[in-house]
């Protein structure tokens, strides 16, 4: 079974690094016809853009911040200026601050709601409305969170940001079902990126040994890595996954789900 995209033009947020460049460059191999890559405008997009002209595939990046409300608006206008069209949407970047119901600051909950709700909805609102105009067939993948099945009480606000992003992904999947614009969701489990790294080590000071402990606990001896969200990503995009539509899929190991400790 070979997985492809030939002749479909790609969005894929926080394209930087971790999942969303993962993700982006397993589209570039799978044939995409044009990659826009999109991240913090403090973050550089030329490496991975050079990444994936390398790999044979035409590359864009278009710096955006998202807590900006008109940012979703912009990056789909660049991304159809770029290429002339846009097929497929991944909503890859996310925040993962921690923030319990007791502790969070409204700032914090602002902040969450804002990158991981308010973004991708209006991103995906974007190509939905663009390959209506040009009654078109799409897909549109968002990366979710198994925490959004109850989560860890540090993550409750950041579970939250995903429960919602979940509901809206059925909804959408069922509401434009007849336009074959088909939107699916991973619930993606504990993932060894690089914002996690930095979370782990840095943020919680739980320092580099912190992965090796974590992998010694899992099943397969790892973490997820992005390469396996990407591959299950590709899947979802492209043709060989027809007509499922409105899936959420637990990518996990090892997980109870529900509320965790």
């Amino acid at each position: 079974m070979e997985v492809r995209i030939d002749d479909k033009v790609l969005l894929v947020t926080g394209a930087t690094q971790g999942l969303g460049r993962a993700i982006a460059l397993e589209a570039a191999r799978s044939g995409a016809a044009g990659i826009v890559v999109t991240d913090h405008p403090t973050k550089s997009g030329d490496v991975v853009v050079a990444e994936l002209s390398k790999l044979g595939a035409k590359a864009a990046f278009v710096p955006a911040d998202l807590m900006e409300q008109d940012a979703p608006a912009k990056i789909i206008a660049a991304a159809i200026e770029k290429f002339g069209k846009l097929d497929c949407l991944v909503n890859a970047a996310g925040l993962s601050d921690r923030g319990s119901v007791a502790t969070a600051e409204p700032a914090l909950f602002d902040r969450l709601f804002t990158v991981n709700t308010r973004a991708p909805m209006f991103l995906m609102q974007g190509l939905i409305r663009h390959l209506q105009e040009r009654k078109a067939p799409g897909s549109i993948v968002n990366i979710l969170s198994f925490q959004a099945h109850g989560a860890a009480v540090s993550l409750a606000i950041y579970g939250a940001t995903k429960a919602a992003l979940s509901l809206l992904t059925k909804n959408a999947a069922f509401a434009h079902r007849k336009d074959r614009i088909r939107i699916c969701g991973i619930n993606l489990g504990w993932a060894d990126t690089d914002g996690e790294r930095e979370m782990q080590a840095v943020k919680l000071g739980r320092g580099e040994s912190w992965l090796s402990e974590a992998e010694e606990r899992m099943s397969w001896g790892r973490l997820i890595k992005p390469e396996d969200v990407a591959y299950l990503t590709l899947f979802l995009l492209s043709d060989i996954s027809i007509p499922m539509s409105g899936a959420l899929i637990d990518q996990v190991q090892d997980a109870v789900l529900g509320v965790r400790d």
